[in-house]
């Protein structure tokens, strides 16, 4: 596939290494001289312009690519490019840096394919090093509600139950199970739960710690506990 990045700055580097990496062909433009020239160091083909320019987003052969990245830091370069995208066909991912707010997402995701957070899907990463081995955050799906998946441990009080017999918290729903070593798939209500299985959770971000304590079994400290 075809790619066209527009910003060669860390996210955009960083993107363009990952899908050159997986065999695909990638485009990066940038306006600033100096990205420009350790875009090109990195051996990355590099267009020098303004991404929201139409004619140079032409320039990359935008016709012929399979989506868009609009990933600088600055959300007026990024919609506008996203339109023009749009107009060629493209899909077209939209960076964001601004705090999470409802209605920024509203005012945007409609008109492009993807609204991305590149500071929360790092926070993702952090969290998950910082929760250990049996909670994995997945992804931030909204503002409120967050994807988990769970590892069922020797401590769980649902370890031995049948999943039709998980009784979870309000405001969170169970999308996926799998037994341990293998793929997740569409729960089956008759399947007991054993150590080592994992649940993949969509729940509501203040009844995460519940959910922990119902799959996983580990105690969560009181907030401002010593």
């Amino acid at each position: 596939m075809r790619f066209v990045i527009v910003g060669a700055g860390r996210v955009g580097l960083r993107t363009a290494r990952a899908l050159e990496d997986s065999g695909h062909d990638v485009v990066l433009i940038e306006r600033d001289p100096n990205k420009v020239d350790r875009a090109k160091a990195e051996g990355y083909q590099v267009i020098e312009g303004d991404g929201s320019d139409e004619q140079v987003l032409l320039s990359a052969d935008l016709g012929d690519a399979d989506a868009l990245g609009a990933l600088t830091g600055d959300l007026s370069t990024n919609f506008v490019a996203c339109m023009v995208a749009k107009h060629h066909g493209c899909r077209t991912v939209l960076r964001i840096d601004e705090e999470y707010r409802e209605e920024i997402y509203r005012k945007y995701a409609s008109d492009v394919d993807e609204v991305i957070y590149p500071e929360r899907l790092g926070a993702i990463v952090a969290k998950n090093a910082l929760l250990g081995g049996n909670i994995r955050a997945v992804a931030d799906i909204a503002q409120n509600l967050q994807l988990v998946e769970l590892t069922v441990t020797n401590d769980s009080p649902m370890r031995g139950y049948t999943l039709s017999e998980l009784e979870l918290p309000a405001d969170t729903e169970l999308l996926a199970f799998g037994k341990q070593g293998d793929a997740l798939t569409i729960p089956d209500d008759d399947v007991s739960m054993e150590v080592g299985d994992t649940l993949a959770i969509l729940a509501d971000f203040e009844k995460l710690d519940d959910v922990r304590q119902i799959v996983v079994g580990e105690a969560v400290a009181a907030k401002g506990g010593a």
